[in-house]
């Protein structure tokens, strides 16, 4: 589609009602607070937020959204739009699935992981996000941000709105992310659901494809340069971290309970 290629600053596209609209309801309301062990906790320098992956666990309507949006009909969909074929969707939808951030949330403007920690042959290519957030306020901010390849200014917000949909390209240019801490009220959260599809290469970061890259946050224009630093420290982190978990397959969800258990002897 000529309108999400044409799209800035990276190929993209923003749709409301992407959902029909009681199952979007439905999905809202099953979402689930992130208060038991099989939530992913994604708190650091570069995150405040809260992931569940496992398709088992989730409730029955966004369930079966989450098999649709993996479905070969989707995919063909998805690659009629993008223009990359042969996409290939995730069933244990790592790093995606249901998610959620409180007050004080937010995701640091960063460009993805570039291939799957347990498949390292599936290149990840198209982001897609489903907001399910009734009555968001615009004050309390939240929008998803995209940004110039060169880290200089914000050119589109999108909100978080129930049913709105975004669907981006995600490679080494496609910054993103809500860098600012929520101000929804306490007993609010920014719910989300996403997916990330892969094409198949004959080995990761082969020639012409690019090296294997693990999430790159960057500062912002303006925030200084403990923050900056601070924010390169952590994206060091988080990237020996994404090693070792490509390497000994360990999983997110038990480095969050580890890390849980430790912050509570302390």
């Amino acid at each position: 589609m000529r309108q999400y290629q044409d799209a800035t600053p990276v190929p993209h596209i923003f749709l409301e009602n992407f959902l029909d609209g009681p199952t979007a309801a439905l999905a809202a309301a099953q979402f689930p607070e992130p208060n038991t062990t099989e939530w992913t906790h994604y708190q650091h320098q570069n995150e405040n937020k809260h992931g569940m992956t496992r398709r088992q666990l989730f409730p029955s309507t966004i369930g079966a959204v989450s098999d649709a949006l993996n479905a070969p009909e989707f995919l063909r969909w998805l690659s009629a739009l993008t223009g990359i074929a042969n996409l290939i969707a995730d069933p244990s939808l790592h790093g995606g699935g249901m998610h959620q951030s409180r007050r004080g949330g937010f995701l640091n403007v960063h460009t993805d992981f570039s291939h799957h920690h347990y498949q390292p042959n599936w290149r990840r290519r198209v982001n897609l996000i489903i907001y399910l957030n009734e009555g968001w306020e615009s004050a309390w901010g939240g929008e998803l941000e995209l940004w110039d390849t060169g880290m200089r200014a914000c050119v589109v917000k999108y909100p978080p709105l129930l049913n709105c949909a975004v669907i981006f390209n995600t490679d080494e240019h496609s910054y993103h992310g809500f860098p600012d801490a929520l101000q929804c009220p306490a007993e609010t959260s920014r719910k989300s659901l996403a997916f990330y599809y892969y094409t198949l290469e004959e080995a990761a970061g082969s020639p012409g494809k690019g090296a294997t890259r693990s999430t790159n946050y960057r500062a912002r224009p303006g925030d200084g340069w403990a923050k900056s630093t601070m924010i390169w420290l952590d994206k060091q982190a988080v990237n020996l971290y994404s090693r070792a978990k490509a390497r000994f397959g360990f999983s997110d969800e038990l480095a969050s309970r580890v890390l849980d258990k430790f912050s509570r002897r302390k």
